[in-house]
């Protein structure tokens, strides 16, 4: 949850201290995955009126980005802008000290939309003179809003003014009321905040920039009442020296039951700033302490130069202080693990971003959905910067707006933010976030993708020596009995991949997988058969491989050719063949695969009958069509064989079974007809063939 810059509303602030904006008590997230683990998210809390989860959300900490808007927004030497969120629209405001205007800006529903801008001047004549700083708050008991405004760069010209926009902040025409100088406490007053105790009393605090005193303003039961103000001088650090040097800013929050406020020093020395430094006042459990303790934080290796501004927000947890440099125009950035404890902050200088030009202020940082936004006044050229946290896009699902969300995955390695909104904008709104840790794949040997040929077993292998346990999918063709171990042998008849899930201590689940290509040979020889004695058969069925591969029939014997798929054969008797396929996988130059299928045909020769033709064409030319006769391998005597023809004349006879007739009859070609052919002879099994029949001659 962001928090305000100057002030948490009064709702987030109960709910901070009872507790409630509490990552776990919303949902439920691993700590740790790996890329491309699913990430299962549960919530704690059902029977809402909205959920949104977002799964890649921005958060503070991330390196922001920026982006300079321009000198279009009304801009004249600005000194102080905040923004807020109200009934689904965002809002802006900001003060020009050179000209004592007051600005609101109306991004619409997104701050990343440019805002348009109304300029309501001095407000009636109620605005402080040279304004620099503003503050807003929202009571959540009488539901206005209030925004306070301090200004004047003298002692003389110093005052407080609040001004009210009722209950809806897009009123461009609020009431507003100067409180003056109460006893001549104020002398440029900077950073002003307010807030209600624990007692429920109200309190404020500036900082003077003129005589680095520190202010307190007291608005007892009521934060409309006019303020008692009481200068409680410059606080003192536990070493004896003065906690404040020329303050520029102020900003206060309530964390873990405590105050504590950060304040920035511009640190002049001798009429010079380039001493700047940031300081803390811890208040303890009250905003009306006896004693605070007051430290000099220092300046973080010089990355504070001169410092402008500073802003506090609470981001999933986490506290960060992020602050302006005027002189260096750079932005840094304080993460704030232990507030009471300064030696565990940390700092990051981001450099210029956006264009920043000799900043002025910067504004809380508050969320937009997934994408987090601020805003920094530029006084060297009146233009404004926008900074960006924004959402990242490693998530399989960006976000959701179910209470269940499906399971995603991240795509690389990092830490990622889950933002969790339940009830958004309404007075039960709950806030959750956490971080997820994304870790790349631990060492895993495994398999690379292997080439078998099908009918082979294949040994696959995964192994991490940080794995706790380790499984294998129980699926097709594998050995189960070896599932949960890192080998496991696999027989696979097709292409097929097999998945494999390794369990780490630390949360990791890795899914991961092994693929077999299977080369797919098969060698069909076809069904055996019978066939007559003298005729050919085809060879080879319908599911012998085809494409890149090669065929090779054996034996060679009586068979048309023995490397095509369907080769012809006619055997004199009994016989079998086979037929072997092979094809060749090349990884590379120097490595093959060739993988083998084989299968085999009988042929089985019938010779209780004669094999002839039913007609022939002497006039043909081709000598197997020309002639006609007795086709038989294993006719081994042959008593007769004659050709008649329609008269019964015999035309032809023969007693060689390897004799033929040419067609013709005493020298002359037969004429053109059916002729009538007869036979008598033994097979070579002894078996008596006798039979007739008819064949017709062409020309």
């Amino acid at each position: 949850m962001i928090m305000k810059k100057w002030l948490f509303f009064i709702a987030i602030l109960l709910l901070t201290q009872s507790g409630k904006v509490c990552a776990q008590a919303l949902f439920n997230a691993p700590d740790t995955v790996c890329i491309h683990q699913p990430v299962t998210l549960t919530s704690n809390v059902f029977n809402q009126q909205s959920y949104y989860w977002g799964f890649c959300s921005g958060y503070l900490n991330n390196y922001p980005t920026g982006a300079n808007l321009g000198k279009t927004y009304g801009l004249k030497i600005p000194g102080n802008i905040d923004i807020a969120y109200d009934s689904g629209y965002y809002y802006g405001f900001l003060v020009n000290t050179a000209t004592s205007e007051f600005l609101c800006y109306f991004f619409g529903t997104s701050l990343n939309n440019e805002p348009t801008v109304t300029n309501i001047g001095s407000v009636l004549g109620g605005l402080p003179v040279n304004p620099t700083s503003l503050f807003i708050l929202k009571d959540t008991i009488s539901q206005h809003w209030y925004i306070y405004v301090s200004g004047g760069m003298t002692q003389a010209t110093s005052t407080l003014a609040r001004l009210d926009f009722g209950t809806h902040l897009y009123n461009t025409h609020p009431n507003i009321v100067n409180f003056g100088n109460y006893n001549g406490v104020l002398n440029y007053p900077k950073g002003v905040f307010v807030a209600q105790d624990a007692d429920n009393n109200w309190y404020g605090y500036v900082v003077n920039f003129n005589n680095s005193h520190l202010i307190r303003l007291d608005f007892s039961y009521n934060e409309s009442n006019t303020p008692l103000m009481s200068d409680l001088g410059n606080p003192l650090s536990p070493g004896g020296s003065p906690t404040l040097n020329f303050p520029t800013d102020l900003a206060g929050i309530l964390y873990q039951g405590n105050w504590y406020f950060y304040i920035t020093n511009l640190g002049i020395t001798n009429g010079e700033s380039g001493n700047g430094s940031l300081a803390l006042l811890q208040m303890g459990d009250s905003l009306a302490p006896v004693i605070m303790l007051d430290t000099n934080i220092n300046n973080f290796d010089f990355r504070i130069d001169s410092p402008s501004a500073v802003t506090l927000n609470l981001d999933c947890g986490e506290l960060h202080a992020y602050i302006t440099d005027s002189t260096t125009s750079q932005l840094i950035g304080i993460t704030i693990p232990t507030p009471s404890n300064p030696a565990t902050y940390t700092a990051t200088d981001y450099s210029i971003l956006g264009g920043m030009n000799f900043p002025s202020s910067i504004s809380s940082i508050l969320r937009d959905s997934d994408d987090l936004y601020a805003f920094i006044t530029n006084s060297a050229d009146s233009s404004l910067t926008k900074i960006d946290f924004l959402q990242c896009h490693n998530s399989s699902i960006p976000s959701y707006t179910e209470v269940a969300p499906p399971a995603y995955t991240y795509d690389t390695p990092g830490i990622y933010n889950v933002y969790y909104v339940v009830n958004q904008g309404l007075p039960t709104m709950q806030v959750g976030c956490k971080q997820i840790t994304v870790l790349a794949y631990p060492p895993i040997n495994i398999n690379p993708s292997s080439t078998i040929c099908i009918g082979d077993t294949v040994r696959l292998y995964a192994v991490s020596t940080l794995a706790d346990s380790i499984e294998w999918f129980s699926g097709y063709n594998i050995d189960t009995s070896y599932i949960y171990r890192d080998s496991v042998k696999v027989w696979p008849a097709m292409n097929y991949t097999y998945p494999v899930t390794l369990y780490y201590p630390f949360g990791c689940i890795v899914d991961t997988s092994v693929s077999i290509n299977v080369i797919q040979v098969a060698a069909d020889a076809g069904p055996d058969r019978w066939i007559l004695d003298g005729a050919s058969t085809t060879l080879g069925g319908p599911y012998t491989s085809v494409g890149a591969v090669t065929y090779h029939w054996g034996p060679y014997y009586n068979m048309s050719d023995s490397t095509v798929k369907n080769p012809v054969v006619d055997p004199y008797t009994n016989y079998t063949y086979y037929l072997t396929v092979s094809s060749q996988y090349v990884f590379n130059v120097d490595d093959t695969l060739t993988c083998y299928a084989n299968d085999t045909v009988n042929v089985y020769v019938n010779c209780g009958d004669f094999y002839v033709p039913n007609a022939f064409s002497p006039n043909s030319g081709n000598p197997l069509t020309a002639y006609f006769g007795m086709l038989n391998n294993n006719i081994i005597q042959l008593n007769y064989f004659r050709v008649y023809n329609r008269w019964g004349t015999k035309v032809f006879e023969t007693t060689d079974p390897t004799a033929k007739w040419d067609g013709t009859y005493n020298g002359k070609p037969a004429e053109e007809g059916v002729y009538v052919w007869v036979g008598d002879g033994f097979c070579s099994n002894m078996k008596e063939v006798k039979r007739s029949g008819n064949v017709t001659l062409m020309r």
